[in-house]
């Protein structure tokens, strides 16, 4: 250990012949640590919030989506798909068309995004653990059944034990519209509830029926290889961004390719921009408290000028005092910082244990509590920041110790 940090060690514990100077600095090293276990706990719990949301949208998005860059439609015979569905790393291929409908029941009417799947569908996603209402099948050998987000079932007054059928309505894609018979211009299709899922994300939930893909297929024109968009589950224990990769260089660019987080971009890019931003102004607050060391060194500064001229008669530089000051001021910091790690960490375990943080009053949201991810690299960035920001507020009084006479 360098000889300018003992000695900076021993002043940091030193007992001050000016009360004020420990106030000072207890009071330097405890806004650092305050700064750094929010900083903690606010990053932990927005990281938790993106795991909550990666779950949710698990349960019904595939590993990989396959959609065309141009158009709204593409054929699955396509040589180039069905290389895809032979490759070993594909678990599950799932053809799938989906458009903009006008779904009825009875009296009650709402436009829906209709989502036609073939019977692979159960497989690619975990929609059987998200239906609240009823089960999931699509066609039961001899009528067409459908599963109805929980927000939409709501809007037009349906449920899975009801009788009556559900009629979905979309524009022909050829032909001309009779002006006296302007009703001859829609394709109708008629299905029976079998049940109501929930995702918990408006856009799912509020919009969405799912159909078997024949039913869409015949409700929207589309031709029997025809789809608009490919689900692809890949095999336990393989590599999604390695399948990603393979399966874009297969289909090349007239394919987007996108996993879980490109296809939910906007929600990710959001949580993305809100934890940097709640990063930025607590760093502000620790800078602010980070900077109090100035007051407390300056004074410890003061106090130790005879203990200077005597380091100097036994051949201390001014580098070397200018040192002992530097290690003192960022030892303050560095013990807050350590003690808000600790404090911080040992909140979001609790939190993450016990949940005695509640969300209001912990039935209505899709969690009871507050959730908390903690991540290393977090943990570790928040050091190097709390560390640096140390460093230069115990250096702007420290500088100036060699060019005092």
């Amino acid at each position: 250990m360098p000889i300018e940090l003992k000695i900076a060690w021993r002043y940091l514990f030193a007992k001050k012949s000016h009360n004020a100077i420990n106030i000072v600095s207890g009071v330097s090293a405890a806004g650092v640590a305050v700064a750094t276990a929010a900083l903690v706990c606010v990053l932990s719990v927005l990281n938790g919030f993106n795991v909550v949301l990666e779950n949710l949208f698990s349960q019904f998005d595939p590993d990989i989506l396959i959609t065309p860059v141009a158009g709204k439609t593409f054929r699955t015979s396509s040589s180039q798909l069905q290389i895809v569905k032979e490759q070993p790393e594909v678990a599950v291929f799932t053809e799938m068309v989906e458009e903009r409908a006008m779904l009825t029941y009875k009296d009650h009417q709402a436009p829906a995004q209709v989502m036609g799947v073939d019977s692979t569908f159960r497989q690619l996603t975990h929609i059987d653990s998200i239906v609240t209402d009823g089960y999931y099948e699509v066609f039961d050998g001899a009528f067409e059944r459908c599963v109805i987000g929980r927000g939409l079932a709501a809007q037009v007054g349906v449920n899975a034990h009801f009788v009556g059928a559900v009629r979905l309505y979309a524009p022909q894609r050829t032909g001309r519209v009779s002006m006296l018979r302007p009703d001859k211009a829609l394709n109708k299709e008629t299905c029976y509830m079998a049940g109501v899922f929930a995702v918990n994300q408006v856009e799912y939930d509020d919009r969405l029926v799912i159909v078997s893909a024949d039913c869409a297929r015949r409700l929207f024109g589309y031709n029997d290889d025809e789809v608009t968009a490919v689900g692809i589950r890949v095999k336990d224990g393989e590599n999604v961004a390695k399948v990603k990769r393979i399966v874009r260089s297969i289909v090349g660019a007239e394919y987007n390719v996108r996993d879980r987080y490109e296809q939910q971009e906007d929600f990710f890019r959001i949580a993305r921009m809100e934890k940097l931003l709640c990063a930025i102004l607590l760093v502000f607050i620790l800078i602010i408290a980070a900077f109090n060391c100035v007051s407390s060194l300056s004074m410890l500064m003061l106090e130790k000028q005879a203990d200077t001229v005597v380091l100097k008669s036994l051949g201390t530089t001014d580098g070397q005092i200018r040192r002992i000051f530097l290690y003192e001021g960022w030892l303050v910091s560095l013990l807050g910082a350590l003690t808000g790690l600790v404090v911080g960490l040992c909140i979001c375990i609790s939190q993450e244990k016990w949940g005695w943080l509640k969300l209001g009053n912990g039935t209505d949201y899709v969690i009871d509590a507050y959730p908390v991810a903690v991540a290393p690299t977090d943990v570790m960035l928040i050091t190097l920041v709390v560390a640096l920001i140390g460093f230069i507020a115990a250096w702007v009084p420290a500088r100036k110790v060699g060019k005092r006479k």
